[in-house]
């Protein structure tokens, strides 16, 4: 008989409280669970004591304490994970590359082990030298040393090519659950009305173009407001840059942590606006289609893939200030955009299709 046990690796653990990993973890192993797997997952907790075990939704959590903070405690963290699941002869799956050189324990130990790549993480802006050359050897290392690698969009699969054979590598997009409603008297609370702002849900680091969005907006008063989520620290010179920017008609709320004010200011948004500029499929993009948002993205192909006909996009500053004087205020455009985008997202997003494919993959590689 066919053993359906799998080894979720590469995360901080389930339910998501953190990441887009994390979310796809949350669905993904209930899911398993529903069609017969027996699935393990390895948490990061911090502070220091044993190893222990618990049980969410059918799901077997192996507890980590790590006294460690930041980087380094994720990387003891991946370490002490993937060295006590050798002992598993199950499938592994392992959820980024970020520390894949660790990977090589699990090609020693002849275990098959599946690697979802995630991104170009060492083309991203924000990470100095150091970081951006740990990544560039940890990219290589899970192209090595994984038995199959998953690409979360057509042009990392391409980059990813580049590495190894396309024959290792299987495009399985991100997704997100289908959104039809949201609680509007959220709105209130920040001083909002409904389709009369536009909203940017997005780490505050230049290479999301949130800058670039705050000045255009900012050129002149708007009838119309400038939602920016998000923690803006005082000692990050990128920040304060962009809280200078701000006219009147631009409103930090901070980061907000509660889903369901985020999916009502989300669905009720005029436009929601999506500035990163490298990336594959990006979870918060897909959740902005899900909620049938018409949305504002940079021009990039990762942008067009995902969103398709169910954004602008924006090549520049000065681009993006001249939408904001015309198609924005047409609400025939943003009605046509906010129907595409929805459509595009039940087309190539929902969650049952993707977890589906990757059932289909993960199970080629059971023994």
């Amino acid at each position: 008989m066919i053993n359906k046990e799998i080894i979720v690796l590469g995360i901080r653990g389930v339910p998501a409280g953190h990441g887009g990993f994390e979310t796809f973890a949350e669905y993904l192993c209930p899911f398993l669970i529903a069609k017969g797997w027996s699935v393990t997952v390895y948490c990061q907790e911090d502070g220091e004591g044993e190893m222990y075990e618990s049980e969410w939704q059918g799901v077997k959590r192996i507890h980590i304490p790590v006294k460690n903070e930041g980087p380094l405690g994720t990387i003891i963290f991946d370490l002490k994970s993937v060295w006590h699941a050798r002992k598993n002869k199950g499938l592994h799956l392992t959820l980024g590359y970020n520390t894949a050189c660790f990977n090589i324990i699990q090609r020693l130990y002849g275990i098959t082990n599946v690697i979802n790549m995630d991104g170009i993480e060492w083309k991203r802006q924000k990470w100095g030298k150091v970081a951006k050359t740990w990544f560039w050897l940890n990219e290589r290392f899970g192209c090595w040393f994984g038995n199959h690698l998953v690409a979360d969009h057509p042009r990392i699969e391409d980059h990813l090519a580049t590495r190894v054979s396309r024959d290792k590598i299987t495009m399985i997009p991100y997704g997100g659950p289908d959104v039809s409603e949201a609680n509007e008297a959220v709105l209130a609370d920040y001083g909002l009305v409904k389709n009369e702002y536009a909203i940017i849900i997005a780490r505050p680091e230049p290479e999301n173009s949130i800058l670039e969005v705050v000045e255009a907006f900012s050129a002149k008063p708007r009838s119309h407001k400038l939602v920016v989520l998000g923690k803006f620290l005082d000692s990050n010179p990128y920040h304060q840059q962009v809280l200078a920017a701000a006219n009147n008609d631009v409103i930090f709320p901070g980061a907000i942590y509660e889903a369901e004010k985020v999916a009502a200011l989300r669905f009720y948004a005029r436009f929601y606006v999506h500035g990163h500029q490298v990336g594959g499929t990006n979870p918060s993009l897909v959740e902005g289609l899900a909620a049938g948002c018409a949305v504002i993205a940079h021009d990039n192909h990762f942008n067009r893939w995902v969103a398709g006909d169910g954004a602008f996009y924006f090549k520049d500053k000065a681009h993006l200030a001249s939408f904001f004087e015309q198609q924005y205020l047409d609400d025939a455009f943003v009605t046509e955009k906010s129907n595409a985008a929805k459509q595009q997202f039940l087309n190539s997003f929902q969650w049952e299709n993707i977890l589906t494919q990757y059932e289909t993959l993960l199970s080629k590689y059971l023994k």
